[in-house]
């Protein structure tokens, strides 16, 4: 082990909303904390932000991810960039971190919060954001009364499309020169709704002054217009760390957690878009803070049991607080503590 190894209560693997959620819970609970975070993410590709209570409309997702870190660190958390290539297990019970630069952390809890990558159809295709739309939840609202396409040809493309006749009376569903790969009984679900399957694949694209898509050229001859829509070509889950941990994998390829994050190896937890539900900023943040208390409740030093205490005596004043030093200090910034 380096010299120059760096040890911490928590290290979280990750910078996006669920892994700086987590890590603003165990800091401010008083547990030393760290965030390794190679940058990028959904999050970061937002250029608007959608379904935050509290968080407006225009603020990009790079913009919101800035205030979270900022806020994160002013509570005494280290932030630092770099990738993590490898986690192991030591025999003491605490994890080994390592990064492509060669730095080390030690930490006593892991917090998995890598996410996944969204399959990308190939181009011609508009800008994410203006045009390109990958979270039906967040952005079919914008598309009310609109032109929209749904990309792919497995089931789930079926279904987004069918689901999205609950927003508008207009819907093409665009196989690009591929053979539908649904089941016979989505097939005839999909030919009860009324849309419309482009067999064609595109050929170009136009597009406004704003940026934003107005159409698509198919490679017959046809030009259909549209506001925007949605690829769906699965999801790639980002679980190297998991699996070489050992930790257990859902058939989706999520990661399977209780409903505090931990996953099937102890101290190691997993949060956002790598575990299984919605993937929702405000879901993100909700399970990073189940995960930030429950790893409170694993390490927090008081109250000793019953057992501990006949074991080595009452707690003396000098053994409180537990918060170590540099917590302390950060904690007095906010006026929380004595001069």
């Amino acid at each position: 082990m380096s010299e120059d190894t760096v040890e911490y209560e928590v290290v979280v693997v990750g910078g996006g909303p669920a892994g700086l959620t987590a890590a603003l819970y165990t800091t401010r609970l008083g547990h030393d904390t760290a965030v390794i975070d190679r940058g990028g993410g959904r999050a970061a590709m937002m250029l608007d932000t959608h379904n935050v209570i509290g968080v407006t409309e225009e603020v990009s997702g790079n913009e919101f991810l800035r205030t979270a870190r900022e806020q994160v660190a002013s509570y005494g958390a280290d932030l630092r960039s770099g990738y993590v290539t490898g986690v192991e297990s030591l025999p003491d019970g605490r994890f080994r971190l390592e990064t492509s630069d060669g730095d080390e952390y030690l930490a006593e809890r892991v917090v998995l919060a890598v996410g996944f990558a969204d399959e990308r159809p190939e181009p011609p295709l508009p800008r994410t954001g203006r045009g390109l739309h990958y979270c039906l939840h967040c952005d079919a609202y914008m598309f009310i009364d609109e032109p929209v396409y749904v990309m792919g040809h497995g089931d789930s493309a079926a279904y987004v499309a069918m689901i999205m006749l609950n927003f508008t009376d207009e819907v093409d569903l665009l196989l690009r020169g591929r053979e539908p790969e649904w089941s016979d009984e989505t097939d005839e679900l999909l030919r009860a709704h009324p849309i419309d399957v482009i067999e064609a694949e595109i050929s170009g694209m136009n597009k406004g002054e704003d940026g934003w898509l107005e159409s698509f050229e198919f490679e017959d001859g046809t030009v259909r217009e549209y506001r925007g829509g949605f690829p769906m070509y699965g999801s790639d889950y980002n679980t190297g760390l998991a699996e070489g941990l050992g930790c257990e994998l859902n058939d989706d390829g999520t990661v399977v957690v209780d409903e505090d994050g931990r996953t099937t190896v102890d101290g190691v937890f997993a949060v956002g878009d790598l575990t299984p539900g919605h993937n929702q900023i405000p879901v993100a943040m909700g399970e990073g803070a189940d995960a930030g208390i429950a790893i409170h409740m694993d390490l927090r030093e008081f109250p000793k049991s019953l057992e501990e205490i006949e074991a080595e005596g009452p707690i003396g004043i000098e053994d409180v607080p537990s918060v170590s030093p540099a917590l302390r200090e950060a904690a007095r910034a906010f006026g929380l503590g004595d001069d």
